[in-house]
């Protein structure tokens, strides 16, 4: 699908989290991290190491509901998915890797260094649900950001329309000003989130967690 252009706009600012989140600035490095835990593997050391996270992807995931449609956005930065469990873990991994060379271009297209790659899954909630993939839009630093591309992942994409209990899912890629240590707002239509602020939170904990656990695993 064609990227829309990306867009800046005033919107009201959001408070920043506590001091103790800047440590956790250094790990959501830029490079594209290889899996952790495998040999002759070199580990990209800011990140958090693969393999030792607990959460489940509904605890990093926001939710929107629209008069027809749920949506989930879930990102996909390492900093990110490496807190959750192994399996799911290795599962968005591989995901953003398979279609990395669409990622790249749509980056490489826009000037986007770190392109902020998110999945986002819309839900019918009633029988021909329709819905809008370009309506989804992020608001973040006094900014609004549009997909730069959107890379559909369901056959029923294309469609813009749902019957209750189907799904369409995408990959969509913004610009890298969107601040994934800050509190952010996901805008769709006439409907918002900002649980992203409560979310912080939870991976700082989390984060917190899996570098004990590494740790004890390396020095026991």
């Amino acid at each position: 699908m064609i990227g829309r252009q990306r867009m800046a706009g005033p919107i009201g600012s959001a408070a920043t989290l506590v001091a103790s989140l800047l440590v956790m600035a250094g790990t959501w490095g830029c490079a594209h991290a290889q899996q952790g835990g495998q040999p002759g593997v070199q580990e990209d050391q800011s990140l958090p190491p693969a393999g030792y996270g607990t959460l489940r992807q509904e605890d990093v995931s926001l939710q929107l509901r629209a008069p027809s449609v749920q949506i989930q956005i879930v990102p996909l930065h390492e900093g990110v998915i490496r807190l959750l469990a192994t399996d799911t873990y290795t599962s968005l991994h591989r995901l953003v890797e398979s279609r990395r060379s669409e990622i790249d271009d749509a980056a490489s297209r826009w000037g986007a260094r770190e392109p902020r790659v998110f999945m986002v899954t819309f839900f019918g909630l009633e029988p021909e649900a329709r819905f809008t993939p370009d309506e989804l839009v992020i608001a973040s630093q006094s900014r609004l950001f549009r997909p730069l591309t959107i890379i559909p992942l369901s056959p029923l994409w294309n469609n813009q329309q749902l019957n209750q209990r189907e799904t369409a899912r995408a990959l969509y890629v913004f610009d890298d000003g969107i601040r994934l240590l800050d509190p952010f707002t996901v805008e769709y239509v006439t409907v918002r989130t900002t649980a992203w602020e409560q979310i912080l939170r939870v991976l700082e904990r989390e984060r917190t967690s899996v570098l004990a656990r590494a740790s004890a695993e390396r020095n026991p």
